[in-house]
């Protein structure tokens, strides 16, 4: 075999060995990417409930064509 021929070949099986170790990493490391199951619902706070004399305050709040109104409460 000639000295040329046996670069090629080490230079083929470098090659080889690149990509084969490059392919188990990417591998590795599509399967640590994936988030953690089961998917849960968090538990959210329940809604504060509205102050007293809310109905007065938003008397005067004028519908739109859908019949919602806005309707701002300021507490403290």
């Amino acid at each position: 075999m000639t000295g040329r021929r046996r670069l090629w070949r080490w230079v083929a099986v470098a090659w080889v060995i690149v990509v084969a170790v490059a392919g188990a990493v990417t591998w590795w490391l599509e399967d640590s990417a994936e988030p953690p199951g089961p998917y849960r619902w968090e538990n959210a706070d329940p809604t504060p409930s509205l102050p007293q004399g809310w109905e007065s305050a938003c008397a005067s709040a004028t519908p739109d064509e859908n019949g919602r109104a806005l309707c701002f409460i300021r507490t403290r």
